[in-house]
């Protein structure tokens, strides 16, 4: 008679938001282990329930120290429960020229650097990541590892490029400057013969500022399906991020696998997902914009690009990074 399967380790996870990326680590868990899953997208949780998850889990994970990850790392931190702790954004970040970041003051910068130090664990997404939570909050590098994300190949069949430029975000007051939705939307009116699409959710008044100056070439979609995302990538010669600041940049990835020419910043992280696959701007001015996406338009279509992130952000290596550091913590 065969011998039952070892019983799976319990694993509590713990996250404030539903982003893709997010979704996939949750995914890869469960494959591994039972997983429990708190979703609190408020600043509050009730300390009994969450007292409750954490006494019955085996070790906890949780995205990004904020509100929501203070009580569960805090509360596994007293009962000596081993906890891997995912930051990297808004979360390290101090930009005080357009006031992104906790780490700029106040209490989310106390209360995100307490949690760091109560997780037994901590893991970033870049390299530049890690070099920011030991600039902004302290925290010495060798304390961090970095596991980059895993960038799921949901581009469908090549088919010709157009003269088609694009971006993708969250269409809101903050994104306007820290992913340069404005310089490319002012870009737009520099190259009237070639078609912009701002691609993302509306989460405020930022859409109608950008719409009611916007010219004839510029489309600002709205939040798009899935699969009328990768349609709209796989139809683009060029992605356009001219970020100020950027943790990975997964919507830059996504657009690569699709064979994109990415024009980018050198701001943040965006050098390691790129590399010398694409066009590097000096600055995200709307000129330094036009004349990066005509450069990328003499170009050939991104088969290296694709090719980079096939090989450096597969969920394959995400997977087995995750794993590594739960299980050497279990142990």
């Amino acid at each position: 008679m065969a011998e039952p399967a070892p019983a799976r380790k319990k694993l509590l996870f713990v996250k404030s938001r539903k982003a893709s990326f997010i979704e996939l680590d949750q995914q890869l868990l469960a494959e591994q282990y039972e997983v429990t899953v708190i979703y609190q997208p408020g600043h509050y949780a009730s300390p009994l329930s969450t007292l409750r998850a954490v006494r019955g889990t085996d070790v906890v994970v949780g995205w990004w120290a904020s509100w929501h990850t203070f009580l569960p790392f805090t509360i596994a931190w007293l009962l000596r429960k081993p906890s891997l702790l995912i930051v990297g954004g808004f979360d390290t970040a101090a930009e005080p020229e357009y006031g992104y970041g906790f780490q700029l003051g106040g209490p989310r910068k106390y209360l995100s650097r307490f949690t760091m130090r109560r997780a037994r664990t901590l893991m970033t997404n870049s390299e530049y990541s890690r070099g920011e939570v030991e600039r902004n909050c302290g925290i010495p590098a060798e304390r961090v590892t970095v596991v980059y994300h895993g960038v799921p190949d949901a581009a469908p069949p090549a088919v010709e490029k157009q003269p088609l430029a694009i971006t993708a975000g969250i269409v809101d007051t903050t994104n306007l400057d820290r992913k340069g939705l404005r310089p490319f939307a002012e870009a737009a009116a520099l190259l009237p013969e070639i078609e912009f699409v701002l691609a993302g959710r509306l989460a405020d008044a930022a859409g109608e500022q950008l719409a009611a100056n916007a010219p004839a070439n510029l489309k600002i979609s709205g939040w798009l399906e899935d699969k009328d995302l990768q349609d709209l990538y796989a139809h683009a010669a060029v992605y356009v991020q001219p970020s100020r600041h950027e943790g990975f940049g997964v919507s830059v990835a996504e657009a690569m696998l699709a064979r994109c020419v990415p024009v980018v910043t050198s701001a943040g992280a965006l050098p390691e997902v790129v590399g010398d696959t694409g066009v590097m701007l000096s600055d995200p001015r709307p000129q330094t914009i036009a004349a990066g996406i005509r450069e990328a338009l003499t170009l050939a279509p991104g088969d290296a690009a694709r090719t980079r992130v096939l090989e450096r952000f597969s969920v394959e290596q995400r997977r087995q990074g995750l794993y590594v550091l739960i299980e050497s913590m279990l142990s």
